[in-house]
């Protein structure tokens, strides 16, 4: 699917989701092609093959293993359709999301494919709940296969995690403190937390994973050791406050979300003052108690009554998952991925 953005001197070729995909949905388009505000032509293009060998997506048959299965066959079609011209309308052309959403369903409808809320964030696939982007399949259940392959033991959670300050451990005081030996293995849970420079971890984000894949605890406490480690003392006696950073890099793990659209929804619930930080209190009101996004951790981080383990990760095909309850409440097509 792309786009032929049409001005008086010149005409532009854009791909509007911005990724490949399986072709089961259209993903939410960027808004950068229309920020002209000009008229596009929407271009279809499909390959009707009995056999799908054209396929990239974010998960799935890698692109060296698609090009060798397509150059494979005999011969491969492909249908390209060119929609007519979509006029914008005066409210289109002033705001570049309205545009993009309505060229959006036009193309989904004449694709006879729904028209999905997920975009990409870099190569991560995100959905849209509320004021935050979160996960489609956050990183924290990768990483839970992971570590049930390797046989972890919960015992190691939190250990050495000091609340409110920073322990950057390198790869291999990693694999100690887990007791992970086979190098693979060890190489491949490292990489799911964020790298300085030097190539270390914050400790932190560790103890904080593990603590939500062992499910033994419930969401009460599992926010609250997420405050303690993150949370930060202020110089004004206010307390302990969790502020930009710390807030992010807990959504970020818990439920996928980009650290820019964690850092603007903590500035929207920052109290007013120079702390510009939440208190438990505030904290757990948002992630255990907001009808929108206490809904959204429990869906993640299962309940509380009922604890699993960490080979026990939950699946997004399931009618509770993260992209059924996006779905649910932004009134959209559930997506169909791989």
């Amino acid at each position: 699917m792309c786009l032929k953005l049409e001005t008086i001197q010149t005409s532009v070729l854009f791909f509007p989701e911005g990724t490949c995909s399986n072709k089961k949905a259209l993903l939410k388009f960027k808004p950068g092609a229309f920020i002209a505000g000009v008229p596009v032509q929407p271009v279809l293009i499909r390959y009707p093959n009995s056999v799908d060998t054209t396929s990239w997506a974010w998960r799935g048959p890698g692109v060296l293993k698609v090009l060798w299965l397509t150059a494979a066959q005999p011969c491969s079609f492909v249908d390209v359709e060119f929609l007519p011209v979509y006029q914008p309308s005066p409210e289109e052309s002033r705001d570049p999301t309205l545009y993009a959403n309505n060229v959006q369903r036009v193309m989904a409808q004449a694709l006879g494919i729904p028209a999905t809320e997920c975009e990409f964030v870099g190569s991560l696939p995100v959905v849209v709940v509320g004021r935050l982007k979160v996960a489609l399949e956050p990183q924290l259940w990768e990483l839970g296969k992971v570590l049930r392959k390797a046989g972890l033991s919960p015992g190691c959670v939190d250990a050495g995690a000091e609340p409110g300050r920073s322990r950057m451990i390198s790869q291999g005081e990693f694999a100690r403190q887990l007791q992970l030996s086979d190098p693979q293995t060890v190489a491949g849970a490292f990489s799911y937390f964020q790298q300085d420079a030097k190539g270390l971890v914050d400790f932190r984000n560790v103890a904080l994973a593990l603590a939500a894949l062992d499910g033994g605890r419930s969401l009460e406490e599992l926010t609250r050791l997420a405050f303690e480690l993150f949370a930060e003392e202020q110089a004004e006696g206010s307390g302990r406050l969790l502020c930009k950073d710390g807030f992010s890099t807990i959504l970020h793990l818990l439920l996928g979300s980009p650290h820019p659209a964690a850092a603007m929804l903590h500035a929207e619930l920052c109290r007013p003052g120079p702390g510009r930080g939440l208190s438990l209190y505030e904290f757990q009101k948002f992630s255990l108690h907001d009808p929108l996004y206490g809904k959204l951790f429990s869906t993640y981080l299962r309940p509380p009554h009922k604890p699993h383990s960490i080979s026990q990760i939950p699946n997004t095909s399931t009618p509770g998952s993260p992209t059924a309850l996006a779905n649910r409440t932004l009134q959209a097509p559930k997506p169909k991925g791989d």
